[in-house]
């Protein structure tokens, strides 16, 4: 059925951090980050089916927003949403020029989302059934992402406790300092994991002592289960493989642009897991093809979504319709463990360790309440013939 129309939706919701509150990322922007948004892309066909994707993120959003708007939403107006993966393909060939990564990538990452959307919807089934899950409702286990507090130990602990007793499996910090990490670490049961994501701050050779460090101190309560992109630039996957030598699990990939990257990463034995972002990396047509290369390189993979809308919720299905993973190697869906000041939709609960995708939902079960979100909203676009 023909693309009728585009409609991008930037939202914007308050939330509480449980903690002091910091800019984005260090050296990005300073400013305390108190609204959590989302770029949502709503395509419609002339039927009036529509579809629900998302595009990265954050800072980028205007960027990526002006890219859909001008350029990439234009391109796939009146054609047929049926042809998918040729129209990704188009796509992404017609698009190379402007960047594999950033926000060129983010912006087909929300239209792939949408189309498959579509395409479930079409069939009558669940995104995560249409991808080879199983019949029936479908449980995923959420771990609680943590927001940076500024290595204030007393908020690492606090919140770390809080998603233990709440049951959450694994609890991840934005950290980058070791009395912060053996704060979380002391704070949880043992069984509980904890893992360590620095954003990319340290040279090879200081990200190895931090490893080793890491690695000396498993004894406390079974150490860290890995440390996520220790090393800048994040695509130096010779250099993380030296890290990944001293023993300490790595992870990365939030920062990879394409399965070819990837496939890059696991020849060069950079990462123990693999972390896809769906709403970067390409959508869902590139986020099941990084399951797939993994499960074939003996490589877990994690999603990353670090995000509220429809990539979070399609980063769900996408682990929902994995082969059941192999003993205590679960497929955890990343949640940020925030208080928003309304939860945005009935499939996200930053305080919930369980989500349930249910059969009868069609597509990704994505259906906004868009009355309760419009007071969030930020900017609002559409593109049509």
């Amino acid at each position: 059925m023909t693309i009728k129309k585009i409609e991008l939706l930037r939202f914007g919701v308050p939330f509480e951090t449980g903690g002091p509150r910091f800019g984005f990322r260090p050296g990005a922007n300073d400013n305390p980050w108190t609204v959590k948004e989302c770029l949502m892309v709503r395509i419609e066909t002339e039927d009036g089916m529509e579809g629900w994707g998302e595009s990265f993120g954050h800072l980028s959003n205007p960027s990526t927003m002006a890219m859909l708007e001008n350029l990439i939403a234009p391109w796939f107006i009146g054609r047929d949403e049926a042809d998918l993966e040729d129209l990704m393909e188009g796509a992404n060939k017609a698009f190379f020029g402007f960047g594999r990564q950033g926000p060129c990538m983010y912006a087909l990452s929300g239209i792939d989302i949408a189309l498959w959307d579509l395409r479930a919807k079409r069939a009558g089934k669940p995104l995560y059934q249409l991808l080879g899950g199983p019949e029936g409702d479908v449980e995923i286990t959420r771990y609680a992402s943590l927001m940076r507090y500024g290595g204030d130990t007393e908020a690492v602990a606090r919140n770390t406790a809080r998603a233990a007793d709440l049951g959450f499996p694994m609890v991840k910090l934005h950290e980058r300092d070791m009395p912060s990490f053996m704060a979380a670490r002391e704070a949880a049961p043992e069984g509980v994991a904890i893992t360590l994501d620095v954003n990319c701050p340290w040279s090879v050779e200081d990200a190895v002592a931090i490893a080793r460090e890491l690695k000396q101190r498993e004894h406390v309560k079974g150490g860290f289960l890995w440390l996520e992109e220790p090393v800048w630039p994040p695509e130096d996957f010779d250099g993380l493989a030296k890290v990944r030598a001293e023993g300490t699990g790595i992870s990365g990939g939030e920062n990879i642009g394409s399965a070819m990257e990837f496939s890059h990463a696991i020849q060069a034995g950079a990462f123990d897991i693999l972390q896809p972002s769906i709403a970067k990396v390409g959508g869902v047509s590139v986020s099941k093809q990084v399951f797939e290369m993994g499960r074939a390189a003996g490589v877990r993979v994690v999603g990353h979504s670090f995000y509220w809308g429809p990539g979070y919720v399609a980063t769900a299905h996408v682990l929902g319709a994995q082969p059941a993973p192999a003993a205590g190697q679960p497929h955890w869906l990343e949640t940020a463990f925030i208080d928003y000041a309304e939860n945005p939709h009935d499939l996200v609960d930053p305080f919930d360790p369980v989500m349930m995708l249910r059969a009868d939902r069609p597509g990704l079960g994505f259906n906004p309440d868009m009355a309760h979100l419009q007071k969030y909203l930020i900017a609002r676009a559409e593109i049509s013939a």
